[in-house]
């Protein structure tokens, strides 16, 4: 049974280079600019780690010089206007992050993050997810961190 201390030690394995620690056990995802950054995510949760990771692989260089890469974010409770931003926002890691799922050969949700705030078409932020996700494995080279990580993760799940 793959744990999400698997899930950490893949990525040390992965990015032993860049001084980034993956770390679970806390109560909310967070990323903490370093040296030595830290990559939070909730508890002990796989498909936590393997999100954060999505969101790691997706920030630039100067992104990862600020805490939670300089992103805004409103908690639950969005309206409609800022659940789409959020949704923009998410789309390119959680595709990245339904990559990893494959890699893994575990299921795959989207998640909107938004239990008590305004209704919204789930079915179809999953499939902008789905069509982000084939246009990433089509052109593997645009994100690299995410494809090393995906080659780490398949040797997991043989």
């Amino acid at each position: 049974m793959l744990s999400a201390a698997d899930i950490e030690q893949a990525f040390a394995d992965c990015f032993a280079d860049t001084g980034t620690r993956l770390c679970g056990g806390f109560d909310e995802p967070f990323y903490r600019a370093g040296p030595p950054a830290e990559i939070h995510y909730r508890e002990d949760y796989v498909r936590s780690a393997l999100h954060e990771c999505a969101h790691w692989c997706v920030a630039g260089a100067e992104r990862r010089l600020q805490d939670d890469y300089g992103y805004w974010y409103t908690a639950d409770g969005r309206n409609a206007a800022q659940q789409q931003a959020f949704e923009d926002v998410e789309v390119v890691p959680q595709a990245i992050e339904s990559l990893f799922c494959e890699a893994l050969a575990i299921p795959f949700a989207p998640s909107v993050d938004n239990l008590t705030g305004e209704t919204t078409d789930t079915r179809a932020f999953a499939a902008r997810i789905r069509r982000k996700a084939d246009s990433l494995r089509a052109q593997p080279h645009r994100f690299m961190r995410a494809q090393r990580f995906i080659h780490r993760l398949q040797g997991l799940a043989q």
